[in-house]
Order: structure tokens, then C-alpha cells, then sequence
């Protein structure tokens, strides 16, 4: 056997060693919570709203205020996210697009406290209150950034002959690009999106100088909401064992949002070629 095969080899079984690492790593997470949280689930603890030490209470308001989060941010986040991507792969051209791309790429890794900092003068002050409205913004700031990149790469990604078939045709630059170039993409995009929804969603800081918390279920923009993530925070740092379980069982809740939200977006983006 030559060198070449002999270091492929080895490089294949290291690559396989090392995902096989990272998906038992991810597994045994996931596995530990669901054994952690499973015990305190309940219809009651799913629709019920906090209640003191000793008396149950559930999660029912939180669930409602991190959909109503989730929504807001969604509808901030995507559209300028996507917007943002395709003028860096199809339009953008000179410094102005340079300039998109560098600020694009530093807010990826700007903390998300500082970003909740921010909204906080921007919206909460102005309000003189927390409020749902402040917390979407601040998700959907983070959502923003994580959305162009990865339109942008996707949109790279879409073969140039489709392109030029389509122009050659006598289709528009707009044309092309919303009736070709945006479906070609669209399962790669919705995959970004995702990711975006899955991080803002495990985010508790900007939500702390935003939409802060409440106890009641609530769906009104001006008012404080509450939201899994401060609610977990909450119940973590007390001293009750009873609310340490609960916040076991608001951790699974929250992750499978997030595992339906992904498979679901996937399925309705489903392609077959």
C-alpha cells in the first residue's frame, strides 16, 4: 500500500473519530437533560404560570413570551438578514459592499450583552419600560448578522450557468435573482435562518435589560414578557430544589422548540432533484 493510501486512511479514521466524538459529546448533553427534566413535565407544568415554593406552578406563560420573542425577532431579523446577503452575492460591488461585509462579519461576534446594552438606551429608556417590542429587537439584531453571512455564501454557492441561462433568456438582474437564483438557495438560507432562531433563542442577557420577565401571561408589545431562557436563569440561582427541577424541565421544553422548529422548517424546504 503507497504513503498516499496509508495517510488517507489515517486521515478518514481521524475525521470519522473526531465526529463521532462531537455527536456523543451533543448526545450525552441532550441525553442528561431530558433525564434531568422528563420527571417535573407535566400538561399542568406546560400551561400553568410560577407559583410559589411549594405549590407547582409551570412554564405556560414563558413558553407563550419566547414564541411572541421568536416571532418578533424573526420578522426583524430574517427579512433584513436575507435582504442584506443578496446584495452581497448578486448586487454589491466596491467599498459599500466591503464596508456591509466587514460590519456584518464583526456584529457576529459582538457579545450578545452588548447588543442588550444597546436596545436597552435605544428602546427601553425612550419607553421609560421592558417590554416584548425590546426584547424582539434585541434578537432580531442578533438574528441579523448570522442570516446575511449566510445568505450570502448560499447565494455563492447557486451554479453561474443558472444565471446566464436566465439572462440570456432576456430575464432582468431582479428576475433572475428572485425567480432563480432565491429558489436555488432557499434550503441553504432556510438552514442559516435556523441557526439564527437557535441561538437567539438560548439567549438570556439582552433579554435581562429587555424584556426583563413577568409571571402573567402576557401578549401585548409595550409590556414585560417572560421567555424560557431568563426563567431558567431565574430558577437555576434560587435555592429551592423544587425550582432547580423545574428549570430541568424548562431546558428540555426549550430544546425541543428549537428540534421542532428546525425539522419543521426543513421539511417545508425540502427540495427533491
Amino acid at each position: 500500500m503507497s504513503s498516499r493510501r496509508v495517510v488517507n486512511a489515517l486521515m478518514s479514521t481521524l475525521t470519522a473519530a473526531c465526529a463521532l466524538l462531537g455527536v456523543a459529546v451533543l448526545v450525552l448533553i441532550l441525553g442528561y437533560i431530558a433525564w434531568r427534566g422528563v420527571s417535573s413535565l407535566s400538561l399542568q407544568f406546560l400551561i400553568d404560570t410560577p407559583k410559589p415554593v411549594g405549590e407547582g406552578g409551570g412554564i405556560g406563560n414563558a413558553i407563550l413570551g419566547t414564541l411572541l420573542l421568536l416571532a418578533l425577532a424573526s420578522v426583524i431579523g430574517l427579512p433584513l438578514g436575507v435582504a442584506a446577503g443578496v446584495y452581497l452575492a448578486e448586487f454589491g460591488r466596491g467599498w459599500f459592499a466591503g464596508v456591509v461585509r466587514f460590519v456584518s462579519e464583526t456584529l457576529t461576534g459582538v457579545p450578545s450583552i452588548v447588543t442588550g446594552v444597546f436596545v436597552y438606551t435605544l428602546v427601553v429608556l425612550p419607553m421609560r419600560q421592558f417590554s416584548a417590542l425590546a426584547g424582539g429587537v434585541a434578537l432580531g439584531l442578533i438574528m441579523i448578522p448570522v442570516v446575511t453571512r449566510t445568505t450570502e455564501e448560499m447565494l455563492r454557492l447557486v451554479p453561474a450557468s443558472l444565471r446566464e441561462g436566465a439572462l440570456a433568456l432576456g430575464a432582468p438582474q431582479w428576475r433572475v435573482t428572485t425567480g432563480v437564483v432565491l429558489p436555488a438557495a432557499a434550503p441553504g438560507i432556510a438552514t442559516g435562518a435556523m441557526l439564527a432562531v437557535a441561538r437567539v433563542s438560548g439567549e438570556t442577557a439582552p433579554l435581562l435589560f429587555t424584556a426583563f420577565g413577568s409571571r402573567f401571561f402576557n401578549v401585548y408589545l409595550d409590556q414585560p414578557v417572560a421567555s424560557l431562557t431568563v426563567q431558567i436563569f431565574n430558577y437555576a440561582l434560587s435555592p429551592y430544589d423544587e425550582w432547580h427541577a423545574q428549570a430541568w424541565a424548562a431546558t428540555l421544553v426549550l430544546m425541543t422548540l428549537i428540534l421542532v422548529i428546525n425539522v419543521s422548517v426543513r421539511l417545508l424546504t425540502r427540495r427533491k432533484f
